[in-house]
């Protein structure tokens, strides 16, 4: 059996998502479709307005076979750490091929500038336009010095999948779509729209409606990390090692305590210790990091220590059972690292979730869509 790979966040799962889909089964007939599913907390920092375990069922409902979990230890990082993991799980699941969204829709130009990218002289090139006080998106579109527009948020991430690729010399073969929303597009009402424009909207109480299938709206909480700013601020009032975490370094920590007092919610917060070296998005990840207590030397400590199957109809099922020479375990193993912080994860989402999240994290029993 043949099987092709995406991955997603579905914050929330849209029409766009449907689109998604369908374009792969039909550049790929018959082969079984294998999601990488990221779940609570995403790639910028923000916090999933759908549960993991509704996305899951979403994700079967409208044609994916087989759902599999990007963990939080990963998923929950930069670019370059989310595209690695995310890749090796398609590996491991024995994807040959690999669709992801795209701005250009130019897979050869992509490749040629992943190839850029991942040489030493053009990483010392970044370092050196840092410190001049651009900022690091700046810095890397400078060091690339490429005339082609590949600097929009689906094509940055598909460089890191290629990186990704090339870095461990996988088979996988990466196919693009044509991304057919703006990512920065907070107005547009077309019936396709970015998720984050339907996120804005549902912060803003417009109607969504038109913009998602019946069944994911249906499932939507109205959540953002202001939900749980009471929680981070007590976090950062309380806590006097913040330098031990994640992506706090360079002192930001005393930035962190001078600021939170006046703060009045996330955004005010956040604004208040932005700078050129730690944007928006890389604050929101420093944050959950710092509220679910990831310590610094993580990416040392944990690997993909199992790859926990989340949900399958029969044709997922079978490939399942056909599925051979993965050295990874296809179960959750209690006691490793992804697991653990996949709890607190979990457990910190349910503050804030009308969703029962942990039964459906401890059960560990997949979603079966007939």
């Amino acid at each position: 059996m043949q099987a092709v790979g995406i991955i997603c966040e579905y914050n929330p799962f849209h029409k766009g998502h449907i689109h998604h889909i369908e374009e792969t089964k039909k550049m790929f007939p018959g082969y079984t479709l294998i999601l990488v599913l990221n779940g609570y907390f995403l790639e910028r920092g923000e916090i999933s307005i759908l549960s993991k375990e509704n996305k899951t069922k979403l994700a079967l409902i409208y044609g994916v076979d087989l759902v599999v979990e990007l963990p939080f230890i990963f998923g929950s990082q930069s670019a370059d750490i989310f595209a690695d993991t995310a890749i090796k799980i398609l590996v491991e699941m024995g994807c040959s091929d690999f669709v992801f969204g795209s701005e250009s829709n130019d897979i050869a130009t992509l490749k040629k500038v992943a190839a850029i990218e991942d040489t030493k002289e053009y990483n010392e090139k970044v370092q050196e336009l840092l410190k001049t006080g651009i900022n690091y998106p700046t810095a890397l579109a400078k060091a690339l010095d490429i005339k082609e527009n590949v600097f929009n948020p689906n094509d940055l991430l598909g460089i890191s999948y290629l990186k990704a690729i090339k870095k461990h010399n996988y088979t996988i073969t990466p196919h693009t779509i044509k991304r057919t929303s703006n990512y920065h597009d907070l107005e547009a009402n077309d019936e396709i729209i970015s998720a984050r424009n339907i996120r804005q909207k549902l912060k803003n109480n417009e109607d969504i409606s038109l913009f998602m299938p019946r069944k994911s709206l249906k499932l939507v909480e109205n959540l953002s990390l202001d939900d749980l700013f009471p929680f981070i601020k007590y976090k950062i009032l309380t806590d006097n090692n913040l330098a031990s975490y994640l992506t706090v370094d360079e002192g930001i920590e005393n930035r962190l305590k001078e600021k939170i007092n006046d703060a009045n919610n996330i955004t005010d917060f956040i604004m208040s210790i932005k700078t050129k070296r730690y944007t928006y998005n890389k604050i929101c990840r420093m944050l959950i990091h710092i509220l679910i207590g990831v310590p610094k030397e993580i990416n040392k400590l944990a690997t993909l220590e199992y790859i926990k199957i989340l949900g399958f109809n029969k044709k997922g099922r079978n490939y399942l059972h056909n599925l051979k020479d993965t050295e990874i375990a296809l179960v959750p193993i209690p006691n490793t690292l992804c697991y653990k912080y996949e709890i607190i994860a979990s457990q910190v989402y349910s503050l804030v979730s009308k969703n029962k999240i942990l039964p459906f994290e401890k059960k560990n029993i997949p979603i079966f869509f007939e």
